[in-house]
C-alpha cells in the first residue's frame, strides 16, 4: 500500500525513542499524525550500537512512564530489549508507526498551508512535520584521520565485537561512554588497547546505595536547561556493562590499557597526541568528586539514612602512562592494525528543506518550536534540559511540543460569529439529501 495523496494533519519523521514519545502524546491529544520510520522501529538500538552494550540507566529510570521493562529495576537493559520495549510501546498505545519509508524531501507548500513531504512510497501533505530523527545520524570521522589502507578504521557505529577486527592492537579514540566501553571490552578480550582522552565528565555509578541516575535527578541537573560555559560537549563516561560499574581510567591502564592524551594527528605512520592527559584525568576526577560532595551535602541537608561510603574517594596511584604519557606513537611499531573513532555524531537534516536553521545547519528552535512555523525538532541534546536526548528526557520535551501542536490547532479551528452563525443556518447532511430528492 503506498502513501501517495495522503494528507495529515502532523507528520512525524523517525520511530527511535523521540518519534514514539511524540506519538503517544499526540494520541492523547487527539491530534491526526503518521510515525514514518525509514527502517525498523528503534532500529539504531538494533544495528547502529556494539553486541554487548547496555543502556547507560537503570531500567527503573531509562524508560517511558507508561511501561516497564521485565527487567530487575536495577538492571541495564540490553540494546535488543530497549528496542523490543519501544516495539511493545507503539503496540500497547496502537500508535500509528508505519516502518520502510524513507522520507527524502519536505519543502513548504507556496500556495496552501502545510508541507509537502516526497517519500520512496509516494507523497504527503501535512500541515506539521516533527524531526523525531534524533543526534546520532552521522557518524563524524575526524579530518586527521590517516589515509592509510593498511589500517583498519571504523566509527564505533559499525563496531559490533572484538572478533570482526584484524590481528593486533587497537588505538580507540574517544573516552566518552562508547570509547571506553569499547576499549575495556577490547582489552578483556585479551587486545592491546590504547585509549586516546579527552575532556571528560566521570560520575560514579552509584554512590551510598544510589544511581548516579537518582543523584543527578534530586540534585537538579537533569532539569539544568543551560549547559555549563565550556562543557556543552563534554563526553560522559559511565557505564552500566557488566551490572555497572564506575569508569576508573587509572585502573584500567593498571589492568594494562595504555591510555594517552587528546588525539592530534597522524604522519608517516605515527600519531601524536597532545600532553594533556594528566589534565584531563584530573579534571575528570574533580567532576566525579564534586558530585560526591554535592551528594553528602544532600544527605546532611535532608537527614536522609544512606550508608556513608569512604572508599568512593579513594584513588588509585598515577599509572606509568599517565606520570610518564605517550606523545607519539608508531603505529607499525606498536603493531597497532585497527583505529576505532568513537568521536560522536552529527545531524543530517538535508532531506528538511525549510528555514529553520542557522548559517551552520544548526537548528534555531525553543524547546523543540522552530522559528519555521509548523516544523519541530525532538530528540536533540539540551533541547529543553540536560536531560534532553536520554530516553526518559525526550519523553518530557514530546509532551511540551506536542503541546503546543495541539494549542495551533485550536487557534486555527477557531470560528468567529459570522461563520457560527453561518454555520448554525446550514441544512444538516439528511436535509440536504431530502432537498436533492425533490
Amino acid at each position: 500500500m503506498t502513501l501517495n495523496n495522503i494528507e495529515i494533519d502532523t507528520l512525524v519523521v523517525g520511530a527511535g525513542q523521540a518519534g514514539v514519545a511524540m506519538s503517544e502524546h499526540l494520541s492523547k491529544l487527539g491530534v491526526p499524525h503518521l510515525v514514518l520510520e525509514r527502517k525498523r522501529i528503534a532500529e539504531a538500538w538494533r544495528t547502529g550500537r556494539w553486541d554487548s552494550l547496555v543502556a547507560n540507566g537503570p531500567a527503573w529510570h531509562d524508560r517511558f512512564p507508561g511501561l516497564e521493562f521485565d527487567l530487575d529495576a536495577d538492571a541495564f537493559a540490553g540494546k535488543d530489549q530497549v528496542a523490543d520495549y519501544f516495539e511493545q510501546y507503539v503496540r500497547k498505545y496502537n500508535l500509528p508507526v508505519r516502518t520502510g519509508v524513507e522520507v527524502r524531501q519536505v519543502v513548504r507548500n507556496a500556495d496552501r498551508p502545510g508541507f509537502t513531504i516526497e517519500t520512496n512510497q509516494g507523497v504527503i501533505r501535512a500541515n506539521r512535520v516533527v524531526a523525531a530523527t534524533g543526534p546520532f545520524q552521522r557518524p563524524v570521522i575526524p579530518a586527521i584521520a590517516p589515509k592509510d589502507d593498511g589500517l583498519h578504521q571504523i566509527h564505533s557505529a559499525a563496531y559490533y565485537n572484538p572478533e570482526q577486527l584484524p590481528e593486533g592492537a587497537v588505538l580507540v579514540v574517544g573516552a566518552g561512554s562508547s570509547g571506553v566501553q569499547i576499549a575495556e571490552e577490547l582489552m578483556r578480550a585479551g587486545r592491546q588497547v590504547y585509549l586516546s582522552v579527552g575532556a571528560h565528565d566521570r560520575p560514579p555509578r552509584s554512590y551510598r546505595n544510589r544511581d548516579f541516575c537518582w543523584w543527578l535527578g534530586v540534585l537538579g541537573e537533569w532539569d539544568a536547561e543551560i549547559a555549563k560555559p565550556g562543557r556543552e560537549h563534554v563526553t560522559i563516561a559511565v557505564s552500566g556493562a557488566r551490572g555497572g560499574h564506575t569508569v576508573d581510567f587509572r585502573a584500567l591502564a593498571h589492568q594494562g590499557m595504555t591510555l594517552v592524551g587528546l588525539t592530534q594527528s597522524f604522519e608517516g605512520g605515527v600519531a601524536r597526541f597532545q600532553d594533556n592527559l594528566a589534565e584531563n584525568i584530573n579534571r575528570g576526577d574533580e567532576n566525579y568528586l564534586a558530585l560526591l560532595d554535592a551528594a553528602d551535602a544532600y544527605v546532611e541537608r535532608n537527614g536522609l539514612d544512606l550508608p556513608p561510603e569512604p572508599e568512593a574517594r579513594k584513588r588509585l596511584p598515577d599509572p606509568a602512562c599517565v606520570s610518564n604519557p605517550l606523545r607519539e606513537l608508531d603505529l607499525a611499531q606498536a603493531n597497532v592494525t585497527t583505529i576505532i573513532w568513537a568521536t560522536g555524531y552529527g545531524v543530517d537534516f538535508s532531506w528538511l528543506q525549510v528555514d529553520a536553521f542557522d548559517a551552520n545547519g544548526k537548528p534555531q528552535h525553543q524547546r523543540g518550536v522552530s522559528k519555521e512555523p509548523g516544523v519541530y525538532f525532538l530528540g536533540l541534546p539540551w533541547l529543553s534540559r540536560r536531560g534532553s536526548s536520554f530516553i526518559w528526557g525526550v519523553w518530557h520535551d514530546a509532551k511540551h511540543v506536542a503541546g503546543h501542536i495541539a494549542t495551533q490547532r485550536t487557534y486555527l479551528a477557531y470560528r468567529d460569529r459570522e461563520q457560527r452563525t453561518a454555520d448554525e443556518q446550514q441544512p444538516s447532511i439528511s436535509n440536504v439529501s431530502t432537498f436533492g430528492a425533490h
